[in-house]
């Protein structure tokens, strides 16, 4: 903003458009700063504190710390192991694995069912209204209700994945040449396909809420110009929803590291086991393992996104 002198005093000037545009993106940033500050940055530096030293009771009340460095992370991964008798190493290489796996799969179903949804036809808010009821009334709810059991809630859906997947794999080994790596992996996920249907849900919404945000004039262009679905797809659809693509993949990788049994080691060791130093070390591996993890799926993303545009 500057000023210009006039006849009559000083005369402030409008900002340009990318002046405007900084100052709207610092007044944005206001809130988020002032919530990290007050909410976040004091247990995050708690939790380094804790990491590093082990946390007793002291005699007059309270806690007491004890400085240890990186005992507290060496034990982790050398002596300490899991509620489920596992190493912490073998818990976090299988956790990264299973949801670098589900991520994208769960990211490129919801955009499917999305498209889908989108699709004008007859009874279109009837299927949209059967789509989304697990969302409002509460999946853990629906899923109760849908579930077949005979008791053993765990041994049934346990002997059914196992059934599925052992199914698809014999098809696949006896009737095509696929590699086995890749006939694993189909059948890994065709066993998890009940998970992934019911954790897309939120995903859906979010890419039905960008596919409807897309001017339709872009789509009446295309056609004139003689585009077809597959090109209009590519050219369009997919590039306008660039941005929502991050977000679903952030809050799909997010969302499965919630879920994630690591998450229920923290809770176990900060609070069954009392041991604060151990379970902050974990906590702290924990986020810096998500954070790290986001980055090398968005990274691979833009790659992919990059290359295509190219």
């Amino acid at each position: 903003m500057t000023k210009s002198k006039s006849s009559g005093g000083f005369k402030f000037r409008r900002p340009g458009f990318q002046t405007s545009r900084k100052i709207n993106a610092y007044v944005l940033l206001i809130p988020f700063l002032a919530g990290f500050f007050l909410f976040f940055a004091v247990p995050i530096y708690n939790l380094i504190v804790f990491s590093l030293s082990r946390v007793e009771v002291a005699e007059e009340g309270g806690m007491m710390l004890t400085f240890v460095g990186f005992e507290n992370f060496v034990d982790l991964f050398m002596v300490e192991v899991s509620t489920a008798n596992q190493q912490f190493l073998r818990v976090f290489a299988d956790e990264n694995m299973r949801i670098f796996m589900n991520a994208p799969i769960m990211v490129i179903f919801s955009l499917f069912a999305a498209l889908l949804v989108n699709v004008k036809f007859r009874g279109r808010g009837f299927v949209r209204v059967i789509f989304f009821l697990p969302i409002v009334t509460g999946l853990p709810i629906v899923q109760s209700l849908l579930t077949v059991t005979t008791g053993a809630d765990i041994m049934d859906a346990s002997i059914a994945d196992t059934f599925i997947t052992t199914t698809i794999m014999s098809f696949l080994i006896s009737y095509t040449f696929l590699p086995i790596a890749l006939i694993s992996f189909i059948a890994t996920v065709a066993g998890e396909i009940f998970f992934l249907i019911s954790n897309v849900g939120v995903q859906t919404l979010i890419f039905l809420a960008g596919l409807q945000s897309i001017n339709p004039s872009l789509y009446e262009v295309a056609k004139i110009e003689g585009a077809n679905e597959y090109e209009t797809f590519w050219k369009i659809t997919l590039p306008m929803l660039t941005n929502v693509i991050v977000f679903v993949i952030v809050y799909s990788f997010v969302d499965l590291f919630l879920d994630s049994p690591l998450a229920n080691e923290v809770y176990a060791y900060g609070f069954l086991r009392n041991n604060i130093g151990m379970g902050a070390s974990l906590s702290l591996i924990y986020m810096i393992n998500v954070v790290l993890g986001l980055l090398v799926l968005l990274y691979a993303f833009r790659k992919v996104a990059g290359k295509h545009d190219s």
